[in-house]
């Protein structure tokens, strides 16, 4: 492409991109004080009836819940509020500016980046990060082994990592699986899988070796990754798969994969609207992408020790159940989760958010069928889910941050991986 192509182009790409955002024209996005669990429940009531969307959810005492809401439903949800005395506040006056200013940002960092840039310092699209997967595996043949789960809906590969000192062949080291990318939206939590492989292939530190030494890692970086591309080409802010099920809705594409494990399916923190964000779908693992996340489990779970479903935003490490129950090893989960947590806030920027660790349920709000849940129902000792920083940007992080939140995140990692290898010990 000569020059003069190259300085077309990039305007019709920018501009097509900023249209996209015209989706979002009128939309506002609302901090809501949350002080007990009755201001949940007019929460959830108002997500149902009028389909809110929460870029965070919070914790009555804790942490502010974020909400975006039509223009033509503002009214209606901002006067419910008040009617119930729940206090609220203006986050984002105009989400459409936010988004542009969002890609404006990515386009500007994106053309900094030169050929030494390391590919988790940024938003890659999906044919990259399928590029440095394969990259890896045939580079580090030793450690790394690629494996190919299958296609998604729309026939792109879903891979992932196997990187083992032993081939996985000892069976006396546990087993750390974690994937990103369940919903569409949340960016920044590929990039921190990404970086989990280079610290365990490529930049391997002598005071982390007992990482590799002890324990054999799965990891996932793009669980749904047509979701994942429909949100840089289409809508931003999309969350969904990109299933289509004419016989359900005509109009309507997807289901929010984390509602889509058999684990108390479709009865708690869900709606029956094809449209919602929080639509389970038809039936459990009714998303092939699902599927192979249930099938690493269940192969592995005899000696999978961790399972890590990495999530934007709001600085929370999660645990099952989503309804109101607790496993029987719930100190144990409470410990390893708060180990992670404290490590990561060691590392945080001095006004980002402590993390907050517990039950999913009680700490905010009830969910079924979530990715957490059924990796603990099938055996997984330590299933957690972990909410990253959104340092008041919601799910559109500017990439400045990525550098910081992956460092920061990966000191969790190897908290939760090495006390964890203990309990593991105990168990064998």
């Amino acid at each position: 492409m000569d020059i003069w192509r190259l300085l077309f182009f990039v305007p019709l790409f920018s501009y097509a991109v900023a249209r996209r955002n015209d989706l979002y024209a009128g939309y506002t996005v609302h901090g809501v004080h949350l002080q007990d669990r009755s201001d949940l429940s007019v929460l959830y009531d108002l997500e149902l009836k009028l389909g809110l969307d929460f870029w965070q959810r919070g914790a009555p005492g804790q942490r502010d819940a974020h909400i975006m809401v039509s223009q033509e439903k503002r009214k209606e949800f901002l006067d419910t509020l008040d009617r119930n005395g729940i206090e609220h506040y203006l986050h984002f006056s105009n989400v459409q500016n936010v988004l542009d200013k969002h890609d404006k940002d990515v386009e500007f960092w994106r053309s900094r980046r030169n050929s030494r840039s390391f590919p988790f310092e940024d938003y890659l699209r999906y044919t990259e990060i399928d590029a440095y997967l394969d990259r890896i595996a045939a580079q580090y043949p030793e450690v790394v082994t690629l494996v190919n789960a299958g296609l998604s809906y729309e026939g792109r590969n879903v891979k992932y990592l196997k990187i083992s000192t032993t081939n996985f062949t000892d069976t006396s080291k546990p087993i750390y699986f974690m994937n990103a990318m369940i919903h569409a939206r949340e960016w920044v939590t590929t990039p921190v899988a990404m970086y989990s492989i280079y610290r365990l292939v490529e930049e391997v530190r002598s005071n982390e070796r007992d990482l590799l030494d002890s324990t054999d890692w799965i990891i996932m970086p793009l669980v749904n990754p047509d979701g994942y591309e429909y949100s840089h080409t289409d809508d931003r802010l999309w969350r969904r798969t990109r299933s289509y099920n004419p016989a359900v809705s005509e109009t309507c594409y997807g289901v929010d994969g984390n509602r889509n494990f058999n684990v108390s399916f479709n009865t708690i923190g869900v709606s029956s609207d094809p449209c919602s964000n929080i639509y389970p779908g038809v039936s459990p693992f009714s998303e092939v992408e699902m599927g192979y996340v249930r099938d690493v489990l269940h192969e592995y779970v005899d000696r999978m020790q961790v399972y890590l479903d990495i999530h934007s935003q709001g600085n929370y490490v999660l645990f099952a159940y989503g309804d109101d129950t607790l496993p029987p090893n719930a100190v144990e989960l409470h410990h390893v989760g708060s180990v992670m947590g404290a490590a990561i806030d060691v590392q945080k920027l001095p006004e980002a958010l402590y993390y907050i660790v517990g039950n999913s349920a009680f700490l905010m709000y009830g969910t079924s069928g979530t990715a957490q849940d059924y990796g603990q129902l099938i055996g997984v000792p330590f299933a957690y889910t972990i909410e990253l920083p959104g340092h008041g940007y919601g799910h559109v992080v500017p990439p400045q941050y990525i550098e910081q939140m992956v460092e920061e995140t990966w000191q969790g990692i190897v908290a939760s991986a090495r006390v964890s290898a203990i309990y593991y010990q105990n168990r064998n």
